[in-house]
């Protein structure tokens, strides 16, 4: 009989322990799954859009939380989905914030009328093409001026004008039949890459 309790003993107490560890791994599970969901993007970017900053194969984590009690700025890098169902995630830089006018002459982008080159460290390679006008009818956020000057846009209220650092291998706000990144579509703000090696990416 004493035999027999301890061995029943001994089964009660692995199972406690499995039952501990089987505790433990869905809680890191269920965490990991929130964090990921709901707090970083943890990304890779494929394509070479962003040289210059962000190379082919980089890991990156972006955090979802950078815009709750700020918006979005000119210059961020975000992370965000595409207009479309089942959209893949885009990684871009942002140029143009609600109410900027954005025209490009020559490979220069200028804002409110001021060159790009107030801050321009991150362009990688020399640039070249104008900003292309879209099919008529023009749509409202489209302006062409009377005097031979530049198209421009405006980029409207809660929407980001958005472009790739390797300007010319990037497809970005200049080619997307609507040119604007929506509010919503922003997952988060690119803070640093991982892999391969550190670097900050929020200056």
């Amino acid at each position: 009989m004493h035999d027999y309790e301890n061995e029943a003993d001994i089964k009660n107490e692995l199972w406690r322990e499995a039952f501990g560890w089987l505790k433990t791994i869905a809680f890191a599970l269920i965490f990991a799954w929130a964090f990921t969901n709901f707090v970083i993007v943890n990304a890779s970017v494929p394509t070479g859009s962003m040289e210059g900053t962000i190379r082919v194969n980089d890991r990156i984590v972006a955090f979802r939380l950078s815009y709750m009690f700020s918006e979005p700025d000119r210059y961020d890098i975000i992370v965000f989905r595409g207009a479309e169902v089942d959209s893949p995630l885009y990684v871009k830089r942002i140029m143009g914030i609600p109410g900027d006018e954005i025209t490009i002459v020559d490979g220069s982008v200028f804002i409110n009328g001021q060159e790009e080159s107030l801050r321009d460290d991150f362009v990688q390679g020399d640039l070249f093409g104008n900003f292309p006008i879209p099919r008529t009818p023009l749509p409202d956020y489209i302006v062409v001026p009377t005097d031979g000057s530049a198209p421009f846009l405006t980029v409207p209220e809660n929407h980001f004008f958005v472009l790739g650092d390797n300007r010319n291998n990037s497809i970005d706000s200049r080619h997307w039949g609507s040119p604007f990144v929506a509010r919503e579509q922003i997952q988060g703000r690119v803070i640093f890459r991982y892999w391969p090696g550190f670097q900050n990416l929020t200056r």
